[in-house]
């Protein structure tokens, strides 16, 4: 008898059933019910007896979307644990997937025995993250916004030169310093902002609204 169940939240049919098919082919998981959307979903979890462990969740879906349905199954069943399932490999979505409470984030070309993997691992331990999603959080630790970074208004004047086409010593000459000042703001800079060189100066005024196209 299998001991785990699982509940695929996905608005595409033949998707839904193939998924559905794989996780019933593992040892220790069966499928209890599909769904189309996150509203779906919860309409069923208000009976007791379709709460299932675990969720395999899309991430974009009418009427109530993957992030927005996490959010209140965390709130509402946090004894349910949520794993996305998605095609999206935008940084930012599987960051504000993770914050609402997903236990891991796979997407949906995932070989079969990584899809195995995380079902088992977040059984045991609760979460399941691959290398490519423990590199994305570990890198949202680092916060490089200009609130978290105090830049002095020099730099900042620096910076937006720096966007421009002038040299380094076009650009001491408008700003009245010698070219070694300059140089050492732009270590500093590169010090501070952890980049390597101008193009990284250029990306991360244009990001943070210092310098805008």
């Amino acid at each position: 008898m299998k001991t785990h169940s699982v509940v695929i939240v996905e608005d595409h049919v033949l998707l839904s059933q193939a998924i559905a098919s794989l996780v019933d082919s593992f040892e220790d998981f069966e499928v209890l019910y599909l769904c189309n959307n996150g509203k779906d979903l919860l309409t069923k979890l208000k009976t007791p007896k379709n709460i299932p462990k675990i969720v395999l969740m899309d991430v974009n879906m009418p009427i109530l979307n993957g992030i927005e349905t996490t959010q209140i199954i965390q709130k509402e069943y946090p004894q349910i644990n949520v794993i996305a399932l998605s095609v999206e490999e935008n940084d930012a979505i599987i960051i504000k997937m993770l914050k609402a409470g997903a236990k891991g984030y796979l997407l949906k070309d995932v070989e079969k025995t990584v899809l195995e993997e995380g079902l088992k691992e977040v059984v045991r331990n609760g979460y399941y993250h691959t290398r490519e999603v423990s590199s994305i959080l570990v890198n949202s630790l680092y916060d490089n916004s200009p609130s978290k970074i105090q830049l002095k208004d020099r730099e900042i004047e620096f910076i937006k030169h720096v966007c421009s086409e002038l040299t380094y010593k076009e650009i001491s000459e408008k700003m009245f310093l010698s070219p070694k000042t300059i140089d050492g703001y732009r270590d500093t800079l590169f010090q501070k902002l952890n980049i390597k060189n101008r193009v990284g100066l250029v990306l991360y005024a244009i990001k943070n609204q210092i310098f805008k196209v």
